[in-house]
């Protein structure tokens, strides 16, 4: 990506990052270092011509995470805890990553893009 002057780089985290998680200190410890090193590399790569940012989504269904670790009544919470009323899709953080890496996101760089139902608003 140096050698070319052009490149996107979009790390994914967890929403886990931003509130913090019962029983989870080290999950949600290890996510925030994700949003640090994002604006970090962001800093570093910028002159060179590369964008940095990082998507913490919510829980998305149809992963291996939220199917193995949450059980029915917690997804129904979590539904109902967010603004939209549903859990996040594959394809909601496909489009967002989309955007980020297309040359419309070109001066977008170092951020952190939730995309998490408006759960954190």
């Amino acid at each position: 990506m140096i050698a070319a002057g052009w490149g996107r780089i979009v790390n994914i985290s967890s929403s886990s990052a931003q509130s913090g998680a019962a029983r989870m200190a080290h999950y949600s410890a290890s996510k925030g270092g994700i949003i640090a090193l994002t604006k970090t590399l962001a800093q570093e790569l910028g002159p060179h011509g590369i964008t940095v940012n990082n998507i913490p989504p919510r829980f998305v269904m149809g992963t291996i995470m939220s199917e193995a670790t949450l059980g029915e009544e917690v997804r129904r919470r979590m539904i109902e805890a967010g603004p939209i009323k549903r859990a996040g899709r594959p394809e909601d953080i496909a489009g967002a990553c989309a955007w980020l890496v297309s040359e419309e996101a070109g001066y977008v760089t170092g951020q952190t893009i939730g995309v998490n139902g408006g759960r954190y608003i």
